[in-house]
């Protein structure tokens, strides 16, 4: 991360504790409803562990520093820990949190050994006998309806609300939002403009479908997933394949295509069947390389948005020009 971006994420995360003493306090207990029923914190959570994905940002940029984290394979260190999660606690002057055991699987007993009083898993594929268990353990806020598709607001302010900062959880996303909404009005030609997020997935085009936090995430800024996209899904929610010999069906002004290194990216456009796309034979691609960045927008997160967004955006904006927007 430049010296620049650092700066300012540590900026606004002091500034945001700095609020959040200023502001009155919230009271508990706090009862929360989540797909698996409701859960009541009694007190202010003063041990809290994260599952998922994006919770741990949230609550660190809220002032918070949480006492276990997920592993990240993807897009972490050699330790499992994101870049911006780094920053974030060395901007609190707290301790790195523990990183739990890499896996899908919630590792039950590590979570049990950091001895929590909150669990926040808002966004994360936490099974119901996962929630029953942990439960268990201390009290778990899970997911509003379906796994892995909590929007980014609301991961905040829903992990706001658990840790007695529903306040400071708003203000940091309305905050946020005029970031990002400052950062597209740079780039008037992505308003309106149709597009399909894709990525290769066992020898075919991973399309990425409307339910994607990915995809809705950039509707929100006003752009439009291609209808194609949701015509061929054919009842998928999140994404679904396509052969390289039928990749012409998918029409949009623009693609945005997701890979780990420059290599694979290169390998995937020079297939014959995947040049010969109108977009691809324009340049109306946006080229997201690289694990981290791609994190930092998959979907977004409390402290990940002023990490990649900017990057993020003006490739969108490039490949709109290339389409004539």
């Amino acid at each position: 991360m430049n010296h620049l971006v650092r700066s300012a994420m540590a900026a606004a995360i002091l500034a945001t504790a700095g609020f959040a003493t200023a502001a009155q306090a919230q009271t508990f207990p706090v009862t929360i409803a989540h797909a698996f029923g409701e859960t009541t914190i009694p007190a202010k959570p003063q041990r809290i562990v994260t599952w998922g994905w994006a919770s741990q940002d949230a609550v660190l940029a809220l002032g918070e520093v949480p006492v276990g984290i997920p592993y990240f394979a993807y897009g972490g260190d050699e330790n499992g820990a994101l870049g911006w999660d780094k920053d974030a606690v060395a901007a609190l002057g707290g301790t790195f949190p523990t990183i739990l055991p890499a896996g899908n699987d919630v590792p039950i007993e590590a979570v049990a050994a950091l001895q929590p009083d909150l669990i926040i898993a808002v966004y994360s594929g936490l099974t119901e006998d996962e929630y029953n268990t942990l439960s268990g353990i201390a009290p778990v806020v899970a997911y509003p309806e379906l796994p892995w598709s909590t929007a980014w607001q609301e991961v905040i302010t829903t992990s706001g609300k658990a840790i007695g900062k529903g306040a400071e959880a708003e203000a940091l996303v309305a905050e946020l939002e005029q970031f990002m909404a400052d950062e597209t009005a740079k780039y008037p030609e992505v308003q309106g403009a149709t597009f399909a997020g894709i990525a290769e997935y066992n020898g075919e085009v991973a399309v990425y479908a409307g339910l994607d936090p990915r995809m809705s995430f950039l509707e929100d800024l006003g752009m439009v997933l291609a209808p194609s996209v949701t015509e061929l899904a054919q009842g998928e929610s999140f994404f679904y394949s396509l052969s390289f010999e039928t990749f012409d069906r998918l029409t949009s002004d623009i693609l945005i295509s997701y890979f780990e290194t420059p290599e694979t990216d290169a390998a995937f456009f020079a297939n014959s069947l995947v040049a010969l796309q109108p977009q691809v034979k324009s340049g109306a691609v946006a080229h997201v390389v690289g694990a981290e960045l791609i994190n930092s927008v998959s979907p977004p997160t409390a402290l990940s948005i002023r990490w990649g967004f900017p990057q993020y955006i003006k490739l969108i904006a490039d490949a709109a020009k290339a389409a004539g927007k």
